[in-house]
């Protein structure tokens, strides 16, 4: 026997949409399950290759302050995706949040952020860039309050900061090390 969902019922529709779903499991079980549903998304790590640096931003996250009390969350650029390809929106949400206009961008993968209750599923980048594609400076879109602060780093600190467990955005971390995996020599040093 298959899983099936058998009802949904919306919960709360805001900037994302939360539902419990009542579930026939495999077994022939019924259990309920939430769903939470903001849509997919993008994050990208841009770096620098000739000057071996990162470009990451700094933002306050409002549940990594309710549990943690951080007031701000070091990470890759991120945003979720509007019209257009994940591509375009990689590139788009780079250029609002970090001032960078990026041309190709290299596919990591398209994963579940957290299947266990979210739908969102997020395409992953690298993006290598120069100093002169450095446009703007960055800070997020107008309206947004996102208040981003943007942050270049050195990618060998970002390696440490990854060996050590400091690194607490999974999309940056699994960023940090695809580009470590691909590209060893640019964490030299």
């Amino acid at each position: 026997m298959k899983a099936e969902i058998l009802s949904l019922r919306t919960l709360h529709e805001g900037w994302t949409r939360f539902s419990l779903a009542r579930v026939r499991l495999a077994d022939g079980r019924e259990a309920e399950r939430e769903i939470e549903d903001h849509g997919n998304s993008v994050g990208v790590l841009p770096y620098d290759p000739a000057r071996r640096v990162a470009t990451l931003v700094r933002e306050l996250r409002v549940p990594a302050l309710y549990v943690a009390g951080e007031q701000s969350q070091l990470e890759a650029p991120a945003g979720l995706i509007d019209d257009g390809t994940p591509e375009d929106n990689a590139r788009r949400e780079v250029l609002e949040e970090a001032g960078l206009r990026l041309g190709d961008l290299d596919f990591v993968g398209a994963t579940y952020s957290c299947g266990g209750i979210s739908t969102e599923r997020i395409h992953l980048f690298l993006a290598a860039y120069a100093a002169t594609d450095r446009v703007d400076g960055g800070g997020g879109a107008d309206g947004e309050h996102e208040n981003i602060r943007v942050v270049e780093m050195p990618l060998a600190e970002l390696a440490r900061m990854a060996d050590r467990c400091e690194l607490t955005d999974l999309k940056t971390l699994t960023l940090v090390l695809a580009l470590r995996a691909r590209r060893p020599e640019l964490f030299a040093g």
